[in-house]
């Protein structure tokens, strides 16, 4: 982060509320150190308040790692709606569009690493509120691509959908590691091919 965006950042997050703030200072310790390294104390100073005003926010760490994860998790929710509207009765379209949401996303994630999937890294016990937070985001993400196959009339849905949450999934494991170039350009023709192979049914006129 630059002298100029650092600034620019602290005059914007100066304006927030405190609970905006204690929000926006954990999303950026824990994309940029993780959910473990970073303390409660480094939270609140980075947020410029105190660690009993953030507790009478979020009543524990935990609570905190949570919300921030939702919010990460409404990001993608997001993303499909804002889709469904821009291309109605388009599935195709729409799940192009998923694959370019995330290839797009690609070159931050290649920094400081996929938040979900860190986050599963850094949660081993799947009874952890956030970490079922992110199995139910994963498994509602999946159903949805399952019903864009189904409406896109791909021949096994179910399979079909399989395979994109692992080419998704893997674009962002290959771009945090480094190890395929141009991973964007790749998880667009590769999706791109998923569907050629079964080109959209002709309409009866």
């Amino acid at each position: 982060m630059t002298n100029t965006d650092r600034a620019g950042r602290q005059s914007r997050v100066a304006t927030l509320p405190p609970r905006e703030r204690i929000l926006d200072a954990a999303e950026e310790l824990f994309a940029r150190e993780g959910i473990k390294a970073v303390g409660v104390q480094a939270i609140a100073d980075r947020a410029g308040t105190t660690k009993m005003a953030l507790y009478r926010h979020f009543a524990t760490k935990d609570a905190l790692v949570e919300e921030w994860l939702r919010i990460l998790a409404a990001d993608y929710t997001a993303a499909f709606d804002r889709l469904a509207d821009e291309h109605p009765g388009e599935p195709r379209a729409q799940i192009l569009g998923i694959a370019r949401f995330i290839a797009d996303d690609l070159p931050g994630i290649s920094h400081r690493g996929c938040p979900f999937i860190n986050s599963v890294a850094e949660l081993p016990d799947r009874t952890h509120p956030a970490r079922r937070l992110i199995e139910a985001h994963k498994a509602g993400q999946l159903r949805r691509l399952t019903d864009l196959c189904t409406r896109a009339g791909l021949p096994d849905p179910d399979e079909a959908a399989a395979e994109l949450t692992f080419v998704l999934e893997g674009a962002q494991v290959s771009a945090q590691n480094g190890s395929v170039e141009h991973a964007g350009e790749r998880l667009m023709g590769i999706v791109g091919a998923l569907l050629d192979r079964h080109p959209a049914p002709r309409v009866a006129r």
